[in-house]
């Protein structure tokens, strides 16, 4: 195999790999959904996919409210989960 050919086999190689990566994190869409989940004495706020929350509050209905004013923003929706973190009930904002 020529030098020429055997560069142009690896830029091929090269490019392919960069095609199946850049399509492949495009298709992970990016979600905005905020959960209410119970955190430690009382209750946080966290985006979908998220380890770190967005907010901590004593009383589940304050991070309810924060949690719908940045769903209505994006245009997404609210998970609210039981004590036990099972979910309770589901708001859209679509």
């Amino acid at each position: 195999m020529p030098n020429k050919s055997k560069s142009n086999f690896w830029l091929d190689i090269l490019s392919q790999l960069v095609d199946v990566f850049f399509k492949s994190s495009r298709s992970r869409k990016r979600t905005w959904h905020q959960h209410v989940v119970p955190y430690e004495e009382g209750w946080a706020v966290r985006r979908e996919g998220n380890k770190r929350i967005t907010s901590k509050h004593r009383k589940q209905s304050t991070a309810l409210r924060k949690a719908k004013s940045l769903a209505r923003k994006h245009k997404a929706d609210v998970i609210i989960h039981r004590q036990n973190g099972t979910i309770r009930d589901r708001i859209s904002y679509d």
